[in-house]
């Protein structure tokens, strides 16, 4: 693969940069309800040396009943300096499933007008495959000031969403399981409708990842949209089932060279909650 550090790294890159004073490696991982683990208390039992956690429940919007909003700016700003990461930073974001919540976190470092972000590769799993270094000692922070600046073009609300629903004017991708797209399998999340948005596309996130919890190709993700009939020449709005699995397709989406993305942070959780939005079901 090729190495770039405003999207993919590999872990050679990443144990050969380990200690540049200006890389900032952060612990993205997260889980489902249903998975049962606790992703603070597995970072603290071992994680990338230097590497700080990044909560991705906690550093959201906690004004909002939906989970894991985008958090507004100011409070981005405050936790990522309580973690040392700040302007002029390399950053780095894996987590311990190879490539899950990870690429969430990176959107949401480019929601916030940061660029010199990347997931790694195959994440802690294959980090830990190839016998590179882990700690389970608390990394040494100092304060580093940060600038944001919200790019409003990256994320899409409800409204926005249903007139691209109705209009057609953007592609519109779904993250999720095929069988939850087609609304045979119930939603982990208790209470929302089956089905997805009308005119959206399904292009599950595990179709995009490879069995090792590595990014596929850049030939094979390519291969994977055309074989859900997305126009890569379209803008393209990603969806899943709460705005985390969607930022896979947002990261193979810029890989890919694809600049106008955006990702609808309510997701289903949102979507499939209100009566008065409309819902497919199939394919």
């Amino acid at each position: 693969m090729m190495d770039d550090p405003r999207t993919l790294v590999s872990t050679d890159w990443l144990e050969a940069h380990l200690n540049d004073p200006d890389l900032r490696v952060i612990d993205g991982s997260w889980y489902l309800p249903s998975m049962n683990r606790d992703p603070k208390a597995e970072y603290e039992a071992g994680h990338i040396p230097g590497a700080r956690f990044f909560d991705i429940d906690e550093i959201s919007d906690q004004r909002s009943e939906l989970p894991h909003m985008a958090p507004p700016p100011e409070k981005f700003i405050s936790r990522l300096r309580a973690m040392g990461v700040g302007d002029g930073h390399q950053v780095v974001i894996y987590d311990n499933h190879g490539m899950f919540s990870a690429p969430r976190v990176w959107w949401t470092f480019r929601l916030m007008g940061k660029t010199d972000v990347a997931v790694l590769d195959g994440g802690l799993p294959k980090w830990r495959a190839e016998g590179r270094p882990i700690e389970d000692i608390a990394p040494m922070v100092r304060d580093r000031h940060m600038t944001v600046q919200r790019q409003a073009n990256l994320v899409k609300d409800v409204t926005q969403v249903a007139a691209a629903s109705k209009l057609g004017d953007w592609e519109i991708l779904d993250a999720r399981p095929a069988s939850r797209f087609r609304g045979e399998d119930p939603e982990p999340r208790p209470g929302l409708r089956q089905g997805h948005i009308p005119g959206s596309k399904s292009v599950p996130a595990l179709g995009l990842v490879t069995p090792q919890g590595t990014m596929k190709s850049p030939e094979e993700l390519r291969a994977a949209f055309d074989a859900a009939g997305v126009d890569l020449a379209r803008p393209a709005i990603t969806t899943c089932g709460s705005g985390v699995s969607a930022a896979i397709l947002s990261l193979a989406l810029e890989m890919l060279g694809h600049r106008n993305h955006a990702l609808y942070d309510g997701s289903w959780a949102e979507w499939g909650m209100y009566n008065d939005l409309k819902v497919a079901k199939g394919e």
